[in-house]
């Protein structure tokens, strides 16, 4: 230190330092150790506070339900009324008008005349529970409906199946050995003592023949696999374009240019990518219950084994590759190995569903 003139020096010592050195550490892990214990408590209140305001919401809404159900059934019955209106205008958003008429041959119970009669019933001994039989009247009677719809849509499926040359129920029960399944057994009941409506259990067998059929009929080839003009070679008995004699021709032949697209049919799994005897570079895609589609004398793939593919999607690209006497695609359609003609499959394209390019299949 310099001091009129004067230096003096002063030494610190080594133990000096680190006496320091410590004190000032230990400050700082106080002040630390009081900001996480803040921190920590802050915590721990709002999650309480946050536990309370939730307990106290649901005994809230307890109370609620328990004071209505006290000042009487009547304001019971409305809540349900105002819910089934809104269950019933949301099905009718989206799945259209449920049929009211009753068809010959349909098995749907028809429960109106005997819940008119039990509303009668109910009314008159019973007064206050007057609108909670109404309401379940109502519903029955909507349940009714919504198996009438799986019934009849279910059938217009197995009809267009028909139509194809397919057994829907022979498809049905393929599909039931082919599905893996499995999980925790979750039984379903509509009373206390665990049972099942038969009405109520009608209706889930009837959504779930439904959605089987609408899933085998999705998997069904129903796109133009190709953007051309006109099929070339038709299903069937024709002249052999090397041989001029007379032979069998398992699928249809659509002319095009190299490297002009080819679309699944339907989603599937490609079962086969590479080149067969015959048909040159080809790919199969299988879609379940028996169906597959063969796509051949490609130019170019463009897909791989084992690729999910959805229908419209890009597998391929036309070419002369095999067996051909110039660029076009060969398309089969085989069902357990036996090839089925695909004409009746893509004539419903047009109503149906729409390929990529957007035509038509014309047929000459």
């Amino acid at each position: 230190m310099r001091s009129d003139g004067h230096v003096r020096f002063i030494k610190v010592s080594s133990r000096l330092q680190m006496a320091v050195a410590a004190g000032v550490s230990l400050l700082a892990l106080g002040w630390v150790i009081t900001v996480a214990s803040v921190a920590v408590h802050r915590l721990t209140e709002s999650t309480d506070r946050d536990s309370l305001l939730n307990r106290e919401a649901r005994v809230e809404s307890a109370e609620n339900r328990v004071a209505a159900y006290r000042k009487g059934l009547g304001g019971v019955a409305d809540d349900l009324k105002r819910r089934q209106d809104f269950i019933e205008k949301m099905v009718s958003a989206h799945l259209g008008a449920l049929p009211q008429d009753k068809r010959a041959g349909e098995t749907v119970s028809d429960s109106g005349p005997q819940a008119a009669s039990t509303v009668a019933k109910i009314s008159a001994s019973v007064p206050e529970a007057a609108g909670l039989a109404r309401q379940e009247a109502r519903q029955l009677a909507f349940v009714e409906q919504l198996t009438r719809y799986a019934d009849r849509r279910a059938q217009a499926d197995a009809q267009q199946m028909r139509h194809l040359g397919l057994n829907p129920d022979t498809m049905l029960s393929q599909m039931d050995r082919g599905e893996a399944m499995g999980g925790p057994l979750l039984s379903l009941s509509t009373s206390a003592n665990g049972s099942l409506d038969p009405r109520f259990e009608r209706l889930g067998l009837s959504l779930e023949r439904m959605s089987a059929l609408d899933n085998g009929l999705q998997r069904l080839p129903r796109l133009l696999p190709a953007k051309l003009d006109y099929i070339s070679s038709g299903f069937g008995y024709r002249s052999d374009p090397f041989t001029h004699r007379g032979s069998f021709h398992p699928g249809l032949d659509f002319r095009g240019p190299i490297g002009a697209p080819i679309y699944a049919a339907a989603r599937g799994v490609v079962s086969f990518a590479g080149q067969k005897s015959g048909y040159g570079n080809c790919i199969e895609v299988t879609h379940g219950n028996g169906v597959v589609t063969r796509y051949a004398h490609m130019s170019a793939f463009r897909a791989h084994l084992g690729s999910q593919v959805a229908a419209g999607q890009t597998i391929g690209a036309i070419g002369s590759t095999g067996r051909s006497t110039g660029p076009h695609l060969h398309f089969e359609v085989r069902i357990n190995d036996r090839p089925v003609n695909p004409r009746p499959f893509l004539e419903t394209a047009s109503h149906v569903s729409q390929n990529p390019g957007g035509n038509a299949p014309v047929f000459d």
